[in-house]
């Protein structure tokens, strides 16, 4: 192996939204990802799942690798020849030491690139109606460390930062609170100058305080306050609550958990974001194709023979195709089968392949599907159903029983998955998950195999249909069903459900 590369990469605040289209094309390709505690975890769920995973930042009771080892860690594996990622909070070069880090990988001639992030003192104030700078008010923003070594003085020279007479901005200062507000009002800063503390922006548990410089820190006090959070002090402060439009939205405040398989994902997320939510992504199930598709290559042969095809989800429909490009079979092969669906998402997938569904039943799930179709036969035909390897027993009874001949044939299978890099039993138990959406019984069961233990009375559960509420409600979960099983109903059960609390 030639010399690696490392990509310095700053995650953004916390909003998945916020991470850079770079950020993300830089991260889908690494090979090695060196990664600290405050990137947010929508990044975090994005990093390949083939990536080596090296945690240098504070997580529990693991201290942080001091900053040499972590730049001894980057260098070492550039070496071997790996494309690494070193994924920031923030961004890299906004007191992220991300200029120590290249130090070592120019004395040693690794290649690198830097990939700015969206960085917090615009980002969270912006999420809160606050805007940096404002004609009206100011015509400067300074951005200052509010961290101080132990034992020892600010490095804050209070009376040059006064006198700039702009928006002040100190990150990591939330223990040093009130020796920033005094230090400034020492320096002769008014006493009712606006200032706010602003905690965890951009994700859920976004939270603000207003005051002043010199009631912020009794503020704090009262109302308390987690970090990360940064401080702002200035007359902008004070247009927070006349700007603000984070907590207006439906969903805003509500971490969502969505659970489908990584290439369905996308689709659910996008709408519950839009809606305000914090989404996290995290596929319970993921589907694999059969290893031995004999079975289907014998129905290939003999298309032309059913009266219908059968599909059960998008899944299934993508598999069939891929199979029959595979064999180079023409689609016209099918001859003249009718074809049945199960729900909107495989007549959709089904579309792309110019194929329109003559039969869809009305509730989207197994039963339904084979009452449906049963109604329609006459007796002795032949039915093919292309699906997972654990389907609904019920399909192929109601079919038998309406005389029709059927072939049931195996065509993928479903694997449970979980994230190593997230606790999930851990978020719930902490409270930090509001909602978790199901889109079938088989993510439900996923689900359950990655959080064994968890008391499940505490799940709040979006369930897509029929089926699926049962898979929750087997283990106790606190259930709600979808009007109907498409996402769009899943994603109005959800704002539903918010709004009842």
């Amino acid at each position: 192996m030639g010399t690696g590369k490392v990509w310095l990469v700053g995650a953004g605040p916390g909003d998945i939204g916020l991470f850079t289209i770079k950020g993300m094309e830089v991260l889908k390709n690494a090979e090695v990802v060196v990664y600290d505690s405050l990137v947010g975890q929508g990044v975090l769920s994005k990093i390949p799942q083939t990536a080596r995973l090296i945690n240098v930042g504070k997580r529990a009771s693991r201290h942080t690798m001091p900053q040499e080892e972590i730049n001894r860690v980057l260098l070492t594996e550039a070496q071997k020849g790996y494309r690494v990622v070193r994924l920031k909070g923030g961004d890299p070069f906004l007191f992220g030491r991300g200029g120590e880090e290249l130090e070592l990988l120019k004395e040693n001639g690794i290649p690198y690139e830097v990939v700015p992030g969206v960085t917090s003192p615009l980002s969270v104030p912006a999420y809160n109606g606050i805007p940096v700078t404002h004609r009206d008010f100011c015509s400067s923003l300074h951005i200052v460390t509010g961290h101080k070594r132990a034992g020892q003085e600010y490095d804050i020279n209070f009376e040059a930062l006064v006198n700039t007479k702009g928006t002040l901005v100190f990150l990591m200062g939330v223990s040093a609170l009130a020796d920033i507000c005094s230090g400034l009002l020492k320096a002769g800063m008014e006493p009712d100058m606006p200032a706010a503390i602003l905690q965890k922006g951009t994700t859920a548990d976004q939270k603000r305080i207003i005051a002043t410089v010199s009631t912020l820190d009794s503020e704090v006090k009262r109302q308390g306050i987690e970090t990360p959070a940064i401080i702002v002090v200035g007359k902008v402060c004070k247009l927070a609550d006349k700007f603000a439009w984070y907590e207006s939205l439906p969903l805003a405040g509500w971490k969502v958990l969505v659970t489908r398989p990584r290439d369905l994902i996308s689709k659910t997320a996008a709408l519950l974001r839009e809606k305000g939510a914090e989404v996290l992504e995290l596929p319970a199930i993921r589907t694999v194709p059969m290893e031995d598709q004999g079975r289907l290559y014998k129905a290939f042969e003999k298309l032309g023979t059913y009266q219908w095809i059968v599909f059960t989800s998008p899944t299934g429909v993508e598999i069939f195709f891929a199979e029959m490009r595979k064999r180079q079979q023409d689609i016209r092969s099918m001859g003249n089968a009718k074809i049945a669906a199960i729900g909107e998402g495989t007549r959709k997938k089904l579309s792309e392949h110019g194929l329109y569904v003559d039969l869809m039943p009305e509730v989207y799930d197994g039963d339904s599907l084979g009452a449906a179709l049963a109604e329609v036969l006459t007796g002795g035909e032949r039915i093919l159903i292309p699906r997972a390897e654990k389907g609904n027993a019920n399909l192929v009874r109601l079919l038998e029983e309406a005389g029709a001949a059927v072939e049931d044939i195996p065509t993928y299978r479903t694997l449970y998955e979980s994230n190593p890099l997230i606790d999930e039993k851990k978020e719930f138990e902490d409270g930090n998950i509001d909602c978790v959406v199901f889109t079938s019984a088989s993510t439900v069961k996923g689900f359950v195999e990655g959080t064994a233990g968890l008391d499940y009375t505490k799940v709040r559960a979006a369930c897509i249909g029929r089926q699926t509420r049962a898979a929750a409600d087997a283990f106790g979960m606190q259930t709600y069903m979808a009007e109907k099983a498409t996402i769009d109903s899943l994603i109005a059960l959800v704002e539903k459900t918010k709004n009842k609390e």
